[in-house]
């Protein structure tokens, strides 16, 4: 038995959720979410809390009443509270400035890379002396921001011997010991 899927979901206050078959549409006070479920998962709403149920224990069942769950309970979290990430840029030289939308990465290439954010997510970058540039997003998304994190992070990865690129605030990163010296 999946131990996730049974587990119902509790609605906070302020929280909509419409389900229709085959489409679940969540609302609340940071925007409006919706995601397609397979027509084998019930989702159904019982005193303020959502829950699914699969019709056999098939693999194919058992995997989606998990991963729906997960996905509707993400998107309740989402429209109520939010998410976010912060990331920092490690390296001599590296820049962060956002315009609006546009994020423009100075990341040690010939050249400046511009990146276009999608609107649900909400970019803010701070430099201050003495420490690494961040950057730091937030959504109501957890999918989407976590796309658009990983799409950053993979324009400049973080190297092992010096650790510089961009990583996520708090990743520890495996480092290499790098050139052993010359024994006579």
């Amino acid at each position: 038995m999946s131990r996730i899927g049974r587990s119902p979901i509790t609605l906070p206050t302020g929280v909509e959720v419409t389900i229709t078959p085959g489409l679940v549409s969540v609302k609340g006070k940071l925007g409006t979410l919706s995601q397609k479920i397979d027509l084998d998962i019930t989702v159904t709403k019982e005193d303020g809390h959502i829950v699914l149920t699969r019709p056999t224990d098939q693999k194919r069942h058992r995997s989606l009443h998990g991963l729906y769950r997960s996905l509707i309970a993400n998107m309740i979290k989402g429209v109520n509270e939010g998410y976010k990430t912060e990331q920092e840029l490690v390296g001599v030289g590296y820049r962060a400035a956002n315009k609006g939308q546009m994020l423009e990465l100075s990341l040690g290439y010939s050249h400046n890379i511009n990146f276009e954010l999608p609107k649900e997510i909400k970019v803010t970058t701070t430099s201050e002396k003495g420490s690494n540039p961040k950057i730091v997003l937030e959504s109501a998304d957890k999918q989407l921001l976590g796309l658009v994190a990983a799409k950053i992070r993979s324009l400049r990865k973080p190297e092992p011997y010096k650790g510089k690129g961009i990583k996520f605030t708090g990743e520890v990163l495996r480092r290499k010991a790098g050139k052993s010296a010359a024994k006579k």
